[in-house]
């Protein structure tokens, strides 16, 4: 009977410490699935990109200069330059003086002709003065970059005016189509495209011409 006792006794000493050995490991096995858990939960913190929007001045005025290319009907295309100030009404709406110069060539009559001469070359000086409203049909922004947008807008435009031309001042409408590029809270870039329209009578027959002009420039808000 002793002996079946201390058989007992020996077998509990040596179970304890197998058995604690046993938990501490279900322990660590436990720990290391929720910390797996705990690292596959999403982390609901957003980190907020900065981001510096260049709005327009409060100042509604904008001046500038262009440049480009007008086609004068039966005088060929000649350079052109001109100067605009804009006064924005709002957002969408905005208005419009412009003065440009060119100077005609000659026509295809004269070059087949040597010495034949239409126009001299005080007539030949192309100036207009206008007026015009504008709308923003399109406004915008564009992606230049990965990190940077610019305000822009694609616009309709309408006008009246007179052109000096042929030793005549010419009643003239304009229409046309432009596009503006906000390059910062002050400048902006523009690509424009009118038509002139105005009766001319230069070759003996009186008619409407159509003079296309497409010009760029920059702009400044003061």
């Amino acid at each position: 009977m002793e002996t079946r006792f201390l058989c007992t006794v020996l077998a509990a000493s040596l179970l304890l410490p197998l058995q604690s050995l046993a938990a501490e490991q279900e322990g660590d096995n436990n720990t290391t699935v929720r910390d797996a858990d705990a690292e596959s939960v999403l982390d609901p913190r957003i980190e907020r990109r900065h981001i510096k929007e260049a709005d327009i001045d409060a100042e509604n005025f904008e001046i500038g200069l262009y440049t480009g290319i007008l086609s004068i009907e039966d005088f060929g295309s000649d350079p052109v330059l001109g100067v605009r100030l804009d006064y924005h009404l709002s957002e969408d709406v905005f208005l419009e003086g412009s003065l440009g110069r060119s100077k005609a060539g000659e026509t295809s009559f004269e070059t087949l002709n040597a010495g034949v001469q239409l126009l001299t070359d005080d007539e030949r000086e192309y100036t207009y003065y206008q007026v015009g409203v504008g709308y923003n049909l399109l406004p915008g922004e564009a992606f230049l970059s990965e990190n940077r947008a610019y305000n822009n807008a694609l616009y309709l435009m309408g006008g009246a005016g007179m052109t000096d031309f042929a030793g005549d001042d010419q009643f003239t409408l304009s229409l046309g189509v432009g596009y503006r590029l906000l390059i910062n809270d002050w400048m902006t870039v523009r690509v424009d495209m009118k038509d002139h329209i105005f009766n001319l009578d230069v070759l003996g027959e009186d008619k409407t011409t159509h003079n296309l002009e497409l010009t760029a420039g920059i702009g400044v808000f003061f």
